[in-house]
């Protein structure tokens, strides 16, 4: 069972309208043309789609962040891109990071849910979540954990009703490894700092989850520096990265016989 996970491309651009520079986006259009656009290779998003096209995984997994401040036009610039993946008939699942849920004008909202439906084909919508798919022998448990906040903070939610529904589901006897999906890491980081504008509010019964073997596996993004907090099986934390910062995506395979997980960091340079 082979998985490709990428994160965090972050296509950005102008404000598409004045209304911007009443909202959080000029935040976000400022921080992408003088910084993100030097930080950020989108040819790496291509060299990405060719690599899974060619290995031909059983699934791939997106944690969100398509864009810089979740304009329309932002979403289109990835499209292309993403169209020979869309259309490799290979699964993808997707869940939209915070920068994707940036604010709250009904055309960046309209945006990101034509985006989930698109780039999965139309298999689940943003209002689905949570849901669950089954993958050769995996659960994946895809979550929303993205919403508009404050100006200044990155912040993640993870609801009640979410968590409720996670506890409930992960309560009930396991028949396989299950995997969540989710844009905003689980496990806490020793950032703490850093953490107070990035945290995910509501992660405590998660990471407990997580800890306790209900889940065997995070897979996420938000964090532009890929990492893997495993043990000796391969099951804990496990974040792609920036693809278009890094050149980097994540592989991973299970292996029914032993039971574990093998992490690799492909390099598309």
């Amino acid at each position: 069972m082979k998985i490709v996970h990428f994160s965090d491309p972050h296509a950005g651009g102008a404000a598409e309208d004045w209304l911007a520079y009443f909202d959080k986006r000029w935040v976000g259009v400022f921080n992408y043309r003088f910084r993100r656009r030097f930080r950020h290779d989108l040819r790496n998003l291509k060299k990405a789609v060719s690599y899974i096209i060619e290995e031909r995984p059983d699934v791939v997994v997106c944690t969100g962040d398509l864009t810089s401040t979740g304009q329309p036009l932002e979403f289109d610039k990835v499209r292309p891109l993403l169209e020979p993946l869309r259309n490799s008939g290979i699964p993808v699942l997707f869940v939209p990071g915070n920068h994707d849920c940036y604010v709250t004008r009904p055309k960046c909202v309209k945006a990101v849910r034509e985006m989930v439906g698109w780039l999965t084909n139309n298999d689940y919508t943003i209002d689905a979540l949570p849901t669950v798919r089954y993958y050769g022998d995996i659960e994946f448990i895809i979550i929303n954990t993205s919403a508009p906040s404050n100006l200044l903070c990155s912040w993640g939610f993870l609801t009640k009703a979410t968590r409720n529904w996670l506890e409930d589901y992960c309560n009930k006897p396991k028949n396989c490894p299950r995997i969540l999906v989710t844009h905003y890491p689980i496990v806490e980081h020793n950032h703490p700092i850093w953490r107070i504008r990035h945290r995910l509010f509501g992660a405590g019964p998660v990471k407990a989850m997580l800890e306790d073997k209900r889940l065997d596996l995070v897979l996420c993004g938000h964090v532009h520096k890929p990492y893997q907090q495993v043990d000796g099986s391969g099951r804990g934390e496990s974040c792609a990265g920036s693809v278009t910062r890094n050149g980097t995506i994540s592989e991973l395979e299970y292996g029914t016989t032993n039971l574990r997980f093998i992490h690799r960091r492909i390099s598309l340079n």
